[in-house]
């Protein structure tokens, strides 16, 4: 296969990328060579590839720096309301080439580099993902980030330092076996630690209670110290701040208390503290009861909230003329976004700090509390609510568990006022879970202490309202919103798509960068011959790139002509990648059956990882590599079907794919997907969608028009309907002859000949107790990637059908997303003003 153009080569004239003028690229040149300096290279000929990234990335840094200070003196000077995001997860990926995208210097660092003998996609590979999140959750968070210094806001990401990001997945013999992500071991150049604000955290101890208030003593102590990360806004020269938290052991830690020759061991355990940020629990969409975990949980929020009010105490504001601060405009220059419940103890901690420390009236503390706090819900699976035992929250957090006591008795009076006699009402809406071993419910302690609660699509926000949450609602209505998801534009089109970018940039010109609205412009392309052919052409380059990686990195040549069916993302019994699989059997039986026939060609990829502890998602990932070993092999099939799965799927990896794909699967059992995120990523890099109606599919495909989208399967109310009736798998299995082929194949040992019964358990599951109905939306599924099939042979029809979607896709940037929460929850106002760059004049 021919090597694509360079990436050097085809990109340099992309506008998008910004202007490399002459001067800029010999400052560029000049700096490089200077920080190549300071990491004691002194000869270029013993520069290691590491050496020149960690120089390019200092240079790309120091143009940060002074947009930072600047940033920061005038949030000083205006003193805006300031907005802090708290999350346990920021799934960032790379930064360097970002921050250029953002900063406009990404072709005059290109060709800088190229003068200089370097080739910059070696130098970007060079860089760690930055990988401390586990999926969808995370990596909105780092969208939302990028989102709000776009948009101007005084926005704050604070989080934890993980020493290990998520695993590094590695398919050995077909199964997944995981490694430690040390992705910190060279060194990170775009943290700044700020051992300045360094602040205690406590854990442990006991409570008193005295006539002036209540103590927390005899507590063990932690240090949280700060390492800042700048985040640019696009072309605005705003740079905010993500500040994440890495436990340090005090320096008296259990000293003062060893005995004769204890002294080392008082040292070595220091690591039992430092453990809080050593390690990401790798779950997603599942509860963990750990005591770690939970260390981790209020690790953040207490070190976070002593940040917040040391900020609120020293602004402009807090110190005008008050003698002591004046909590109550608190909630007017300070809003708290809980990303999911993992923040939840933000709400005991404010109020113990308040109550406590700052000695308020409860009445008022709460106030201020619920004024402040809001929380965003994330998933409606039962799994994945945080429920903890109050006998670990009394031993952990004795004064916490007290307050959550205090909060739920007064709750529980308001709901009684409300709802007299009603006391089925009151134990479904209490914080406290009476049956079996009692249990600290974090959503409902989220939904009483915020003044905004928020699904994350409008159907999930629906389901919250009738289900989930409902009586919630009915008590407070005006709490509940709608927030629905968004990706930034920057990351996912112009930095990992810079042709689809330019193509579009050429016909309505660049400002659809920071307005994706515009893209409705696209609409009038629709029939132009010129742009469907250069969307077209954008889209085969892509694919031949990915395919030149697919050969370089996994040893295995596909067919660039063939169509790119993708399904990336956490594998989960509720994503159903095992209706994929059965997809894949079946197109693999009709061609066995008919080898003759004209078959759309297809490469099938699925790529994402399972938790470790998660047994069926692990065997998912097996049968998966099963059938591409027996599918690759067939020489009957040859080409026309290939099967490949994704090993390590991270944000990089979806950088590359997701621009060359054709075929997005979203195909989780409706009702059960918050959102998702990745399908926008699809649709807005020019992947068609086949897709059940569920999460952000339905606004989606509201937006490009349901005839440009591949639906099928069962809508929630038909779910909610065959759970009543009740769901019959074999009925399914004995009705649909393929289906039963399919099945009998993987139970009778074709896919795993030397282990016959290897996928016994998922045969099981399927036929006997499938909560995701996989087998209900089998037939439906399978007729409409007929009508897949039929279109991909009509690329000018399908092209067309690719512009509607791209020209949808103006509803799902996060920048519409933080827009509306600056506006409908935090009482922000977004900005598109420019400041003004360090070198300008003032």
């Amino acid at each position: 296969m021919s090597k694509p153009l360079s990436d050097h080569d085809r990109r340099k004239q992309i506008s998008v990328r910004g202007l490399a003028g002459t001067e800029n690229i010999s400052a560029l040149k000049q700096d490089f060579n200077r920080h190549l300096h300071f990491t004691l290279v002194k000869d270029r000929n013993v520069a290691t590839r590491r050496d020149y990234y960690f120089a390019l990335a200092h240079t790309v840094r120091e143009h940060l720096i002074g947009r930072w200070i600047r940033t920061q003196q005038h949030y000083y000077e205006k003193d805006p309301k300031r907005v802090y995001y708290i999350s346990l997860e920021f799934y960032m990926g790379r930064t360097l080439q970002n921050t250029m995208v953002n900063l406009a210097l990404e072709n005059a660092c290109d060709e800088a580099m190229y003068q200089l003998g370097l080739d910059m996609e070696e130098l970007e590979d060079m860089e760690e993902d930055a990988g401390l999140g586990n999926g969808g959750l995370g990596r909105l968070a780092a969208c939302f980030l990028d989102s709000m210094a776009s948009l101007g806001l005084a926005g704050y990401g604070y989080g934890i330092r993980y020493e290990f990001g998520i695993f590094n997945q590695k398919i050995v013999d077909g199964w997944q076996v995981e490694e430690a992500d040390d992705w910190l071991r060279f060194g990170n150049p775009w943290e700044k630690a700020r051992p300045e604000y360094m602040r205690p955290v406590h854990f442990y101890g006991k409570t008193e209670h005295h006539p002036d208030g209540v103590k927390w003593v005899d507590t063990q102590v932690v240090l949280a110290l700060p390492y800042d990360t700048p985040i640019p806004g696009y072309r605005n020269n705003f740079v905010n701040t993500m500040r994440l938290w890495s436990a340090k052991a005090p320096c008296d830690f259990k000293l003062k208390d060893f005995n004769v020759g204890g002294y080392i061991q008082a040292v070595l355990d220091r690591n039992l503290a430092e453990n809080i940020s050593r390690v990401l629990y790798p779950n997603d969409n599942f509860f963990e009861g750990k005591e770690l975990r939970l260390k981790q949980e209020y690790f953040v929020v207490s070190a976070t909230l002593q940040d917040i009010i040391r900020r609120f105490k020293v602004s402009k504001f807090g110190s005008r003329e008050i003698s002591r601060t004046d909590f109550n405009k608190l909630p007017d220059k300070v809003a708290i976004q809980l990303n999911d419940t993992h923040p939840a103890m933000a709400i005991p901690e404010l109020m113990r700090v308040l109550v406590d420390e700052e000695k308020l009236q409860w009445e008022k503390a709460w106030d201020i509390c619920v004024r402040t706090c809001a929380y965003t819900n994330h998933t409606v699976l039962p799994e994945a609510l945080e429920r903890w035992p109050v006998d670990l929250f009394a031993y952990l957090l004795p004064r916490h568990l007290e307050i959550v006591y205090e909060i739920n008795r007064r709750h529980l009076e308001r709901v009684a006022a409300k709802f007299p006699g009603d006391h089925d009402r009151m134990r479904r809406m209490s914080l406290i879970e009476e049956v079996g071993e009692k249990r600290i419910n974090m959503a409902h302690l989220c939904i009483v202490g915020s003044h905004a609660v928020n699904g994350v699509a409008r159907i999930h926000s629906d389901i919250l309202k009738a289900t989930v949450f409902k009586d919630f609602y009915e008590m407070e209505p005006n709490k509940f919103q709608n927030k629905t998801n968004g990706i930034t534009p920057r990351r996912w089109l112009v930095m990992c798509n810079p042709g689809l970018a330019e193509v579009i940039a050429e016909r309505i010109g660049e400002d659809f960068i920071r307005d994706l609205d515009q893209l409705q412009g696209l609409r009038d392309y629709v029939n132009d011959e010129a742009f469907i052919r250069d969307v077209a052409k954008v889209k085969q380059e892509n694919k031949l790139k990915f395919a030149v990686h697919l050969e370089e990195h996994y040893k295995v040549k596909i067919n660039p002509n063939s169509m790119f069916d993708v399904q990336v993302k956490r594998i989960h019994e509720y994503k159903r990648q095992l209706l994929n699989c059965l997809h894949i059997i079946t197109y693999y039986n009709r061609i066995k059956k008919e080898p003759n026939k004209q078959w759309t060609p297809r490469t099938v990829m699925i790529g994402g990882k399972a938790a470790p502890g998660y047994h069926t998602a692990k065997m998912i990932i097996r049968l998966i590599t099963a059938i591409g070993e027996v599918v690759n092999n067939d020489p009957v099939v040859g080409d026309r079907l290939k099967v490949i799965f994704l090993e390590n799927y991270k944000v990089t990896l979806a950088e590359r794919v997701i621009p060359a794909s054709d075929l997005s699967e979203q195909i989780s059992t409706a009702g059960t997907e918050a959102s998702g995120t990745g399908n926008m990523k699809f649709m807005l890099n020019g992947a068609l969608t086949i897709g059940t109606m569920d999460g952000a599919n339905v606004e989606m495909a509201e937006e490009a028009g349901e005839e440009n989208f591949f639906i099928f399967g069962m809508r929630v109310d038909d779910v909610d309907a065959l759970e009543k009736k009740g769901y019959h798998a074999e009925e399914y299995y004995n009705r649909l002859p393929e289906l039963k082929q399919a099945i009998d194949q993987i139970a009778g040992g074709f896919f795993s000949p030397k282990q016959h019964d290897l996928f016994k358990e998922i045969v099981n599951m399927l036929m006997h107790h499938d909560r995701f109905k996989v087998f209900a939306d089998y037939e439906d599924y399978m007729k409409c990637q007929e009508k897949v099939n039929a279109l991909y042979k009509n690329p000018k029809e399908w092209t067309k059908k690719v512009i509607y979607n791209i020209a949808g896709c103006g509803k799902f940037s996060s920048d519409r997303t933080i827009a509306q929460y600056a506006r409908e929850i935090w009482g922000m106002e977004p900005t598109l003003e420019t400041l003004a760059a360090p070198d300008d004049k003032q």
